[in-house]
């Protein structure tokens, strides 16, 4: 079992593809990286963290008053993406993703 897991790992390291895809999804190495990872993935798990339970009320309440249809449905869905707060999944790809970014700045500048 070990030995079948270090030749798979083996495979996935050297697989050309999948280097490719990592590369692709890594944030360019600038201030509109960082930035961007910071407003698609930090940012928004902050707000859940400290204003989730005010947001979820408030799209509750304008939910059960608004008339049409459409309008009911969108907090109806900002309701449903509050109410469990902060995705730690979401907070921990955006930290890995910074640290990702310092790492290979940080060995850049020592080689």
């Amino acid at each position: 079992m070990r030995e079948r897991l270090r030749r798979t790992a083996r495979r996935t390291r050297e697989n050309p593809v999948l280097r490719h895809s990592l590369r692709s999804l890594k944030p360019r190495r600038s201030f509109w990286g960082v930035v961007g990872v910071i407003l698609f993935f930090i940012l928004p798990e902050l707000v859940a963290y400290f204003w989730g339970t005010e947001i979820t009320a408030w799209a509750h309440a304008h939910y059960l008053t608004e008339p049409d249809r459409i309008p009911r449905l969108n907090y109806w869905m900002l309701e449903k993406l509050f109410q469990d707060g902060p995705s730690w999944l979401n907070l921990g790809i955006g930290v890995a993703l910074l640290a990702w970014l310092g790492w290979e700045w940080r060995e850049e500048k020592v080689t």
